[in-house]
């Protein structure tokens, strides 16, 4: 079966804007998007109205959650939220909310198999952070790698974050990119 992975990253978050404008941690956690993020989140709606997507798989940080339902609202898709994809936990903002804080927010979509706190969960540093040691996310990405191969569909969207999008494709993210993964081993497309 020839399957095809559409990976986007989610669009410009409220950390974004203030990490690129300062180089500091805002203290945001589970950022949502900036006016400029919703506003990338309908150009990739467009870029991606003529592909077929069986099932849309977000990250449960609001920011995907925002690009994933901007993009494929309206759409007969189903949608699946899971945390296997979620953002290395480096930042405030990768830190997230829980499932009912979630389903509160966003109705429509399935929370409660996820676990009460299911970001990163470890020692945290000086900021008060719990920052993914990286040989974790090295694994986290190989076990998702492994899952996306092992799915039913054959057209898939990815709806997540920069430095996961990055291990996972070798390719690195703009806001709201969206970069076309394809065949059995899910190759970049050129």
């Amino acid at each position: 079966m020839t399957r095809t992975v559409f990976l986007i990253r989610h669009g410009q978050s409220t950390f974004n804007a203030h990490h690129m404008a300062t180089g500091e941690d805002p203290g945001h956690i589970d950022a949502p998007l900036t006016d400029l993020g919703l506003t990338q989140v309908q150009e990739a709606r467009a870029r991606m109205a003529g592909e077929h997507v069986d099932l849309v798989i977000a990250s449960p940080l609001t920011r995907a959650i925002q690009t994933a339902t901007g993009i494929f609202a309206g759409r007969d898709v189903a949608f699946h939220v899971t945390c296997m994809h979620r953002e290395k936990l480096e930042s405030s903002c990768d830190i997230g909310r829980t499932p009912a804080e979630l389903h509160a927010e966003f109705p429509d979509l399935v929370f409660h198999h996820l676990n009460e706190r299911w970001w990163h969960d470890g020692p945290e540093d000086a900021r008060g952070i719990p920052v993914e040691p990286h040989d974790v996310f090295v694994e986290r990405v190989e076990l998702f790698r492994q899952w996306l191969l092992e799915r039913p569909e054959r057209s898939l969207a990815v709806v997540g974050h920069g430095t996961f999008l990055r291990e996972l494709s070798g390719v690195g993210f703009a806001n709201c990119q969206v970069v076309k993964l394809v065949g059995p081993t899910l190759v970049v497309a050129e």
